[in-house]
């Protein structure tokens, strides 16, 4: 990795860990289920964030399982779509929530 990417990582890391700490602490304060879904995107987006450092420094392999024959490995294509989709089914219960009132 070039000094540009290992800058670019700690950055990442540094904000996401802030993100989900924070998302953690609101989590044992919150019991709506929109925001929980918030929270856990905020969560899994960081794991995705780690899982790609540990990717690129060559400690875990993602080769193993790719989807359907092609070259796209599932363990990445899961980590790059949970957290939209976390935030999409927030979005709707907010919704859902404030078309009731």
């Amino acid at each position: 990795m070039t000094e540009t990417e290992v800058i670019f990582f700690i950055i990442k890391l540094f904000l996401g860990g802030v993100i989900a700490f924070l998302a953690i602490m609101l989590w044992s304060r919150t019991r709506d289920f929109s925001w929980m879904f918030l929270i856990l995107s905020a969560v899994t987006g960081y794991s995705s964030v780690v899982f790609d450092l540990l990717l690129r420094l060559g400690f875990v392999t993602s080769r193993l399982v790719n989807v359907l024959g092609t070259e796209i490995p599932l363990v990445q294509l899961v980590l790059a779509i949970v957290p939209s989709i976390f935030v999409i089914i927030a979005f709707i219960l907010m919704l859902i929530k404030t078309g009731r009132k």
